[in-house]
């Protein structure tokens, strides 16, 4: 679970008329960092907090005179900024409606309680809390900030003029931070991805493979940079939700899997999901993720979607998936051919795989060179005693364990050269780099390429 943000300490004011019921719970949370206040009543309780600042009331339901909901109607009005939360052992079913719509509460428990659900609840209780004034105090900030501007407006003019070239600057610098922060993002999850396959034979492992031909067709049919970030992070985290099998399960063809193994395949992309749904920028990728084994005639998991219902990056990622496991043996007993693996997929258009992406996808690979790089003249494909520093990799480097080395976009420099070059001695290894010339340089790629 996500750490909460809680206050440093935090009153809580506990009202039930039944005296085992208080000592109950002042016991459990004697080991919390709270002020704990205890009223037999709602008048005794407002009477506290007309006294005491509190953060949060927990009141039962039915007490003699003033009941529950009364009482917590009465902190709204009164204390809006204090949370509330309804204890009730009876299903009064009009309480808990008057607890909601006029004490506006933010939970209500059932007797007899969970402790540690009661713990949590507070905790996220005084958790919105905090995070509600803050956002009060950002509200008040943002609003004294725009009458000092308003005022600086009306006098120093001028002055703003003068500044909003600087300001401009710092904006763009701000937006480039924030890509090379996004792009930083992908790089790590492929990273992340590339510590994954450590536990997959190297010629079962799927992902970087993958993750070339979906950024090869993002680039060949222009979908967008949103879009092509969600795809990489999506093929290079989809099987993230395979960690909990063993070695055996983890390198066996799904068709040869037995029920209770087949059930748990069938688990890994909603698994994959909520693994990484904590993320904010995973978000869309998780999803992706989700329904990437969604089949075009509604016969997929996990969520049975069918045709266009289906996210079009699911569509992608599925198409690439089993092309890729096809040739690794993880779909079938055996491993099937490139040109095999595509005559397959085409062979389930329109059952399997959404038609008009089949027949892109089909063309893109038919046409790819088989290091899946696109037929681009502005890519060089040397050697590491070729480079030349101001070169960007077109394409990320794997080490032969299937190790990220460097990533797509990196500049290379003489000391990074020479690093490589070192490295291959060491491992007793050849690279091969797909890199691109500085547009400055002035030769041709056919002229540094020779």
């Amino acid at each position: 679970m996500t750490d909460l943000q809680l206050p440093r300490s935090a009153t809580l004011l506990l009202v039930d008329d039944e005296e085992n019921i208080l000592k109950s719970l002042r016991r459990l949370l004697r080991q919390e960092p709270y002020e704990i206040l205890l009223a037999n009543g709602g008048e005794q309780a407002l009477q506290l907090l007309s006294q005491h600042p509190v953060d949060l009331v927990i009141s039962d339901a039915r007490m003699p005179g003033m009941d529950g909901a009364t009482l917590l109607a009465e902190v709204q009005r009164r204390w809006p900024g204090c949370q509330r939360i309804l204890l009730t052992g009876h299903a009064d079913i009009a309480t808990t409606i008057k607890a909601i719509n006029q004490g506006r509460i933010y939970r209500y428990i059932s007797k007899p309680w969970d402790d540690d659900e009661l713990r949590l609840i507070i905790q996220q209780a005084l958790a919105f809390q905090h995070s509600e004034r803050e956002r009060e105090r950002l509200e008040r900030l943002t609003r004294e900030q725009n009458q000092h501007l308003q005022d600086l407006n009306a006098t120093l003019e001028q002055r703003v003029k003068s500044r909003t070239a600087e300001l401009q600057q710092t904006a763009d610098m701000l937006d480039m931070a924030y890509e090379e922060l996004k792009r930083s993002y992908v790089t790590a999850t492929e990273v992340f991805s590339s510590l994954v396959t450590q536990r997959i034979p190297r010629n079962k492992q799927s992902n970087a493979q993958v993750i070339a031909l979906v950024r090869a067709y993002a680039e060949q049919y222009s979908l967008g940079e949103a879009l092509s970030r969600d795809l990489t992070m999506a093929a290079a985290l989809y099987n993230v939700g395979k960690l909990t099998w063993n070695d055996t399960l983890l390198v066996s063809p799904a068709d040869l899997l037995y029920k209770n193994e087949r059930e748990r395949y069938r688990q890994y992309p909603a698994l994959g999901e909520s693994l990484l749904m904590s993320l904010e920028p995973l978000q869309d990728a998780a999803r992706l993720i989700r329904h990437h084994q969604e089949r075009w005639d509604g016969g997929g998991f996990p969520d049975r979607l069918k045709g266009k219902d289906i996210p079009f990056g699911a569509r992608l990622i599925k198409l690439a998936v089993d092309f890729i496991e096809l040739q690794c043996g993880l779909v079938l007993e055996r491993r099937l051919s490139r040109d095999d693996a595509l005559l397959l997929i085409q062979k389930y258009s329109g059952k399997l795989y959404d038609p008009q992406l089949c027949e892109q996808f089909i063309k893109l690979c038919t046409e790819l060179a088989p290091d899946l790089v696109l037929a681009d003249p502005s890519i060089l494909v040397l050697d590491t005693r070729r480079l030349e520093p101001g070169m960007t990799l077109a394409r990320n480097l794997n080490a032969e364990n299937g190790t990220l080395l460097l990533n797509e976009g990196k500049q290379l420099s003489r000391p990074l050269i020479n690093k490589l070059i070192a490295f291959e001695e060491s491992e007793g290894a050849r690279y091969t780099l797909f890199v691109r010339q500085p547009a400055e340089a002035g030769a041709t790629p056919q002229e540094a390429a020779r």
